[in-house]
């Protein structure tokens, strides 16, 4: 088999968490050019059911929706027994929802603490381990995890020391279930994704300062796309990337060189 052939997602199946919009639309829909049938999974069910019918009208693939809260057992639980059903099986997952509160540590409340560790890591947990439980039952999988930057440095100038905290939090998850699952053929690696510049972000009015200054701090000048991540993910999932495991790919730009 061809290098190409190999980065081919060809009969698989899978599912993208945080998936109506922005990074994991993006790679939801390369994992579906790639040739796989995918779920658009998100909490706005209404929008994860446009982003698939988009995204299916442009691969041809089989493309399904699920609203799912991902810090609820039972919606996950749920989730991953929908794919199974409706897509045929489980090979592959790109566990991306996540979200960020920026607010001084002397400030934040504890409800603005738990809210983002619970949607950051204890998400990624439960998406993580019932999409295992069904990889290792059945012949194996990969899994790629959504950390950042973030888990590496302190952002500047913003404050936001739960998201950091949580994102710190997911490489070491990463690692934790790739040593775990190694011998059972489920690789599990995370991307740490650097500023990137997606609709949500570049619509905010509050953020435009930030983005500048951001952009001023850069090597490169600017924020990465969404679409600049697309290949890493189709990779990391891909049997192309069959001895990387327990593996954290910054992508950055450089951001966190210096």
């Amino acid at each position: 088999m061809g290098i190409i052939e190999k980065m081919r997602l060809d009969g698989k199946k899978g599912f993208v968490t945080g998936a109506a919009q922005g990074i994991g639309k993006c790679t939801a829909t390369a994992i579906a050019e790639a040739g796989a049938d995918v779920a658009i999974v998100d909490l706005n069910a209404e929008k994860a059911k446009a982003t698939a019918e988009e995204i299916a009208a442009k691969t041809g693939r089989k493309v399904i929706s699920i609203g799912c809260d991902c810090t609820k057992e039972d919606q996950v639980k749920a989730m991953v027994e929908q794919v199974v059903s409706e897509l045929g099986g489980l090979d592959i997952c790109h566990a991306n929802a996540g979200i960020c509160i920026n607010e001084y540590a002397e400030k934040m409340t504890y409800a603005q603490w738990l809210k983002v560790i619970d949607v950051n890591l204890n998400g990624i947990f439960l998406t993580d381990t019932y999409a295992g439980r069904y990889m290792l039952e059945n012949g194996g999988g990969s899994i790629v995890n959504t950390a950042s930057m973030s888990g590496h440095i302190v952002n500047v100038p913003q404050p936001q020391c739960a998201y950091n905290a949580s994102k710190a939090g997911v490489i070491m998850l990463t690692k934790s279930l790739a040593v775990e699952w190694a011998k059972k053929n489920v690789r599990v690696n995370c991307i740490s994704p650097g500023y990137i510049a997606t609709d949500l972000i570049k619509s905010a009015p509050h953020l435009v300062p930030l983005i500048e200054k951001w952009n001023a701090m850069a090597p490169m000048g600017r924020c990465g796309e969404p679409e600049e991540l697309e290949s890493l993910v189709v990779y990391l999932l891909s049997d192309s990337a069959s001895f990387t495991t327990g593996s954290d790919v910054v992508i950055d730009g450089a951001f966190t060189c210096f």
